[in-house]
């Protein structure tokens, strides 16, 4: 995947709403089932076609709702301010937890997934000055192509917003320092994938500065080679009609958490 944004071109640009309601629940169960969810806070935000005056729509998790209980049927859908246009349980949303992820589908247009969690290993990468290293193969596929956006507090201030655009740029990870990791992607299993993959990365960080040995960080040649053969590898999978990773993500989805679907 190219971790710069650009428009989507293949297939994934063209899901139905059905098809982009299923990925997101999917999405949901999987955070959950990776420990990678944070109670009711945090969002995976989804970007919808647009309606029929052209109105921006967006789906987000019910206020309330665990992760491992958000499905197809009882997403959100809201406008770019997080304005509630079809809510089929009532249990509306959490509009000031959307602010970040508004903006972000704004302002990149290819971002039609926005994934912001709280994980251990993310929160503790993003709370060191180094950010995230380049010391192996998973954590390689980020090499430059990081963001990074310093903490001011809890992410309710609208100002912020612009501020956060500007550090994002055209990058698809974005660390947020002493708060989280945030990721978009051109499709909802996109940022799925290179969300478990950051997190990993993340965690391998932690346990590699945890021995007490030296740290042997890859040459930036290295890196940016294997970021390279990352990107391609996305790029293909995004232009195409077939993502074999992410099917077998949904299959174990069915097995351990089928009722996403309804």
């Amino acid at each position: 995947m190219s971790l710069g944004g650009h428009e989507a071109t293949g297939p994934r640009s063209a899901q139905s709403e059905a098809e982009i309601r299923r990925d997101l629940a999917a999405a949901y169960r999987v955070i959950a089932m990776k420990g990678m969810d944070d109670g009711i806070y945090t969002h995976i935000s989804a970007r919808l076609p647009d309606g029929p005056s052209g109105q921006k729509r967006f789906l987000l998790n019910p206020f309330g709702m665990s992760f491992d209980e958000v499905t197809a049927g009882n997403l959100v859908t809201v406008d770019e301010s997080g304005a509630i246009l079809d809510d089929p349980h009532g249990y509306g949303v959490n509009a000031a937890g959307f602010t970040i992820h508004s903006a972000v589908h704004m302002a990149r247009h290819d971002a039609a997934c926005v994934l912001h969690t709280h994980t251990v290993a993310g929160v503790a990468v993003s709370s060191v000055k180094e950010g995230l290293l380049s010391l192996n193969q998973w954590s390689a596929q980020f090499h430059g192509a990081i963001a990074y956006h310093d903490y001011e507090g809890i992410a309710l201030d609208l100002e912020e917003r612009e501020r956060i655009i500007a550090d994002l740029g055209a990058l698809n990870v974005l660390m947020l320092r002493n708060h989280g990791t945030l990721v978009c992607g051109r499709s909802v299993a996109e940022a799925v994938k290179l969300a478990l993959n950051l997190e990993r990365s993340c965690k391998a960080q932690v346990a590699a500065l945890s021995m007490g040995l030296t740290p042997d960080p890859l040459p930036d040649d290295i890196a940016a080679h294997t970021a390279g053969q990352y990107a391609r590898a996305y790029d293909k999978t995004e232009a195409s009609d077939s993502d074999p990773e992410w099917d077998a993500i949904l299959r174990q989805v069915d097995r351990a958490s089928p009722g996403y679907k309804n």
